[in-house]
């Protein structure tokens, strides 16, 4: 994660990361563009968002408290109503993950280059209105989303 460092400080990206209790950094986010994957065909009605585990939280069932702390944070910071994710097909614990959130997959795609299989996932419509409650044990606060410093 750390060669990610300085993509995640550019300023004209719409990079966060979350953080919990005393870990400033167990997942990152993107929102717009830089949520997309060559190859695929986005419209301009859906916000993108990408969302990065740390590597060594991987399986550990905190999953969907990040992605719906990412979905509520883009809904109070962004004026887009639509939400969109782009997933590997190999990752079905994503898929698991956002699908449990209201997201359907509505397109497959190869990616440019390399021809891995991604499918571009929207937020079903009766769900693009409700806010996502982050899931979890109740016993921790959920993660604090913030915009990246050279502090990472």
């Amino acid at each position: 994660m750390e060669q990610l460092v300085p993509e995640l400080l550019r300023l004209e990206c719409h990079y966060y990361t979350l953080a919990e209790g005393r870990d400033s950094l167990v997942a990152y986010c993107c929102c717009g563009l830089d949520a997309r994957v060559g190859g695929g065909d986005y419209d301009d009605n859906s916000l993108d968002l990408g969302l990065m585990v740390r590597p060594d939280l991987n399986g550990l069932g905190r999953g969907g408290e990040y992605a719906g702390a990412v979905l509520q944070f883009a809904r109070r910071h962004f004026r887009q109503r639509r939400w969109r994710v782009t997933i590997a097909e190999f990752n079905q614990r994503a898929q698991r993950v956002w699908s449990k959130l209201g997201f359907v997959r509505v397109q497959t795609f190869a990616r440019q280059g390399d021809g891995t299989a991604f499918g571009v996932w929207v937020l079903a419509g009766a769900n693009q209105a409700d806010e996502p409650q982050p899931r979890g044990s109740g016993k921790q606060a959920g993660p604090r989303i913030t915009r990246p410093t050279n502090r990472i």
